[in-house]
């Protein structure tokens, strides 16, 4: 059960939630919520002109809303926002949302009602999803329309996702003994004015990208073994004098993976000088996007627990300022995106060099009775494909603006589609590095020695899960395989077993 405070919720949680974890309400919240809800009804007294509260949105904010309007004022607000486009987010990435939502609101910054958290909460915890349109969101005033589609759902209206099946938002609330929820002043407001879907994405994104980074590492290992290359590259005392954190890192891991090496020793005396620089460059071009996911993460540890509505409640009344503003997300999710890329660029490369046998010294296409086999040939086609869609995905949304709301909402983030480019990128990468271990661990086999104490253990994972291509067959459900050990963790376990945490 993951607790939200609004100040101590980590990505680890979030992510817990995102796949099925429920959540509760700190009780040290409470006080918060109310406190901040009786600020509002003061305003409401008082009469004063107060942004969304009883004014329009956006270019109408100078518009006066009258008293009896102003709980359909907020209704409005929700069904006018709610314009989505484009395939349904994945029920995973609505779930961190809802919880991040709920986070924000536990801060007692939004005016809104103690009910309504505990509504949203309710919702999550019986696994009521809001089918959420992936496309419509600008980055500016937060996610505007993805938040309107999850707020839908709470006042029974929209589609929701009930046990496994899709209906009505009031039918899935029926169903799961949830009661409809009537809006007051700020609360449709509060509800769509956050980053949580570009926040929600980022999260995910980034789990992924973390895991993957070991996996990049443990497929580096087995190509360079593989590739009779040299774990001099390696030492300690190179990245000392060029001390990145992340290069730093990756050099140990990558020398701690190759110790105890036959296939290394067995060729230290070659003419070879030194390798290329998908190999010699491994803690260089890896380590520096460790040190960017490092910074992506400093970022999202930030944001989830923020408050990032419009206006926001303080003891001396409602201001409006820019919170919601997704640029920080949108800056660090571009950079997300580009530093995953690199981590599948550098892997293609050495998946080239793997079935080149004039660079491997390996059959061609590490094929047996090549001519009659086309072996791995066409696996470096797909890495090729899926590294060139990752350079035109790369491009960064965060430098485009388009002006919105008549130009009162004049600088926009584009976050949003950051955040979908990042994962997609992820996605796009946890291929590619599944087929340089499909590659690697076929070109290990054709070698008479052991590889190294990390290494070896990768290979032999793989080969319990996935056999050696002795004749052509279909490699889809391999490269997916490989894939699934790599994102549940089980390739990272088989090494870190045999050598230590990877840092």
């Amino acid at each position: 059960m993951i607790e939200l405070d609004g100040e101590h919720l980590t990505l680890d949680e979030v992510y817990a939630v995102a796949k099925g974890e429920n959540a509760r309400l700190a009780k040290s919240t409470l006080p918060k919520i109310k406190k901040s809800r009786a600020a509002v009804e003061k305003l409401l007294s008082a009469e004063r002109p107060t942004y969304g509260i009883n004014t329009g949105f956006g270019e109408l904010a100078n518009v006066r809303i009258k008293p009896e309007d102003a709980k359909k004022l907020q209704r409005n607000l929700i069904m006018s926002h709610a314009c989505g486009v484009g395939n349904p987010l994945p029920e995973e990435v609505v779930r961190a949302m809802m919880a991040l939502r709920a986070n924000a609101l536990c801060k007692g910054y939004s005016g809104v009602r103690l009910e309504l958290v505990e509504t949203l909460i309710e919702m999550l915890n019986k696994n009521v999803v809001p089918v959420i349109p992936e496309q419509g969101s600008v980055g500016a005033s937060g996610d505007l329309v993805p938040l309107a589609h999850l707020a839908l759902v709470l006042i029974w209206e929209g589609k929701a996702l009930y046990e496994g099946k899709q209906m009505s938002g009031g039918e899935a609330m029926k169903s799961a003994g949830i009661q409809p929820f009537n809006l007051m002043e700020k609360e449709g407001l509060a509800l769509i004015n956050g980053t949580q879907m570009m926040c929600a994405l980022g999260v995910i994104a980034l789990k992924r990208a973390e895991e993957l980074l070991k996996n990049a590492q443990v497929a580096a290992a087995m190509s360079t073994e593989a590739l009779k290359g040299t774990d001099q590259a390696f030492r300690a005392e190179i990245h000392k004098v060029r001390p990145h954190k992340g290069q730093i890192a990756v050099a140990e891991n990558m020398w701690k993976m190759t110790r105890g090496s036959e296939i290394i020793a067995s060729h230290k005396e070659c003419p070879k000088v030194q390798d290329a620089y998908s190999i010699r460059c491994i803690p260089q071009v890896i380590g520096a996007s460790k040190d960017a996911l490092a910074y992506v993460r400093s970022v999202l540890e930030t944001e989830i627990n923020s408050a990032t509505d419009n206006p926001l409640i303080f003891d001396f009344g409602a201001v409006s300022g820019g919170n919601f503003h997704g640029q920080p997300l949108a800056l660090a999710l571009d950079f997300l995106g580009i530093a995953v890329a690199e981590i599948a660029d550098i892997s293609e490369r050495r998946i080239a060099r793997l079935v080149d046998s004039k660079l491997s010294g390996l059959p061609p296409f590490l094929a047996e009775k090549g001519g009659l086999n086309s072996g791995l040939m066409i696996s470096q086609y797909t890495a090729a494909s899926l590294v060139s869609e990752n350079k035109v995905l790369a491009h960064p949304a965060s430098v485009d603006s388009i002006p919105t709301s008549a130009n009162m909402e004049d600088h926009v983030s584009m976050g949003s589609i950051a955040a979908r480019k990042a994962l997609k990128i992820v996605e796009n990468a946890e291929n590619v590095v599944a087929i340089e271990c499909l590659c690697a661990a076929q070109a290990l086999d054709f070698h008479k020695t052991r590889a190294g104490k990390g290494t070896q253990a990768a290979h032999e994972l793989l080969r319990k899960n996935v056999a050696h291509v002795s004749e052509d067959r279909v490699l889809a459900p391999d490269i997916q395989k490989i894939r699934e050990l790599m994102c549940d963790g089980k390739i990272a376990e088989a090494v870190e077993k045999k050598v230590g945490k990877m840092k």
